[in-house]
């Protein structure tokens, strides 16, 4: 079983405090993190789990789905995934990730339209961040085949 570590130093109170989440395991860096960028429309340079969340279900999802093309036999040439993570009020209380759309734009080799939708599915299904994200309300696929 593989490992990765990231650790995050927290200073002040939840609305006055900041911090810092650094990407330990493989050092390529260490991010800003606050409360008010976090809730807020801008996040001026600042990170915030939900765009970390984010960048773990695209390429996540991009190795799931480049994985599933060569199942089906089919070359893939290139392709890009958007993940855009909603973060928001909780119904129940709190806070929570509402949502999250998925998007995919790519062209693949020996695969039509259906097959590459069917990929897609199934690397939605697949993909272990999808997998550790099941309990978010709805996650969306929208796909575009440029052949």
């Amino acid at each position: 079983m593989v490992v990765r570590t990231a650790r995050t130093a927290w200073n002040g109170t939840l609305p006055e405090g900041s911090g810092q989440v650094e990407l330990t395991s493989s050092g390529t860096g260490t991010f800003d993190v606050s409360w008010p960028r976090r809730s807020g429309d801008d996040a001026n340079g600042v990170t915030s789990p939900e765009e970390l969340i984010a960048a773990a279900h695209s390429s996540c999802f991009a190795m799931a789905f480049s994985g599933e093309l060569a199942g089906a036999g089919a070359t893939p040439i290139s392709h890009e995934i958007t993940a855009d993570v909603t973060f928001g009020p909780d119904p129940a209380g709190g806070f929570q990730i509402a949502s999250i759309a998925l998007t995919l734009r790519g062209e693949a080799e020996g695969i039509d339209a259906a097959g590459y939708q069917e990929a897609a599915e199934k690397a939605k299904a697949g993909c272990p961040v999808s997998k550790a994200l099941a309990s978010v309300p709805e996650i969306t696929l929208d796909v575009t085949f440029e052949s």
